[in-house]
């Protein structure tokens, strides 16, 4: 199985040296990708900028914003038989970056933020039945608004996690099946939680072919 996997942060540019972004440190995306590699899948990984080595044995895909992402997420899943999308995709970017850097005494008073597009809920649009997997990092409890995400993009599953995971190398994760089904991952390493998810969304590990 071909599968698509997004991980780390985007970069909304708000002139040439600034920039919107969030604290992923793109981790769980990673561990994921591994995992699906070890279980003998092949994996495409486009990724936003981290700090990680990139997994031997994946096809890496790097970029910076969240319309880079989604340009090159669509041009990957034609050929891919699943996406786990882990990436922390910035919702919002401003209106308009400058040419540039701005100096303080320019800076308008109030920043212009414009949606960036939804990049899992474009590609479960068509997944027809491929899987379709998502991340949804919610505070408090959160599991009402996961449910909510899962069933307005047309999703498989979805993992729960809180803003606590950013960065950090060890989480606790809900997934959430379309079935109604629940499961609780966790509190541990995040390569140790990425090899269960990948068990619960995949089965067992696929021997090599000889």
């Amino acid at each position: 199985m071909r599968v698509l996997v997004t991980a780390g942060p985007t970069r909304e540019p708000l002139d040439p040296v600034r920039y919107l972004s969030n604290r992923s440190s793109g981790r769980m995306g990673y561990a994921v990708a591994r995992a699906l590699l070890r279980a003998g899948h092949k994996v495409v990984l486009v990724t936003g900028p981290t700090a990680l080595r990139p997994p031997a044995g994946a096809s890496v895909v790097r970029v910076e914003t969240a319309r880079e992402m989604l340009a090159a997420c669509r041009r990957h899943w034609r050929n891919c038989d699943a996406v786990v999308a882990v990436a922390a995709v910035a919702d919002w970017r401003p209106a308009r970056a400058a040419a540039v850097k701005l100096k303080r005494g320019d800076a308008a008073t109030t920043l212009e933020l414009v949606a960036n597009p939804d990049i899992l809920a474009t590609l479960a649009r068509t997944k027809g039945r491929r899987l379709a997997v998502g991340f949804a990092l919610e505070s408090g409890d959160g599991r009402q608004e996961a449910w909510r995400k899962l069933r307005g993009k047309n999703l498989d599953a979805i993992v729960l996690n809180g803003p606590r995971a950013q960065g950090a190398a060890r989480a606790t994760l809900q997934l959430l099946r379309a079935d109604g089904g629940e499961a609780r991952l966790g509190p541990a390493a995040k390569e140790v939680l990425a090899r269960r998810l990948v068990r619960c969304l995949f089965g067992p590990r696929r021997s090599p072919k000889v």
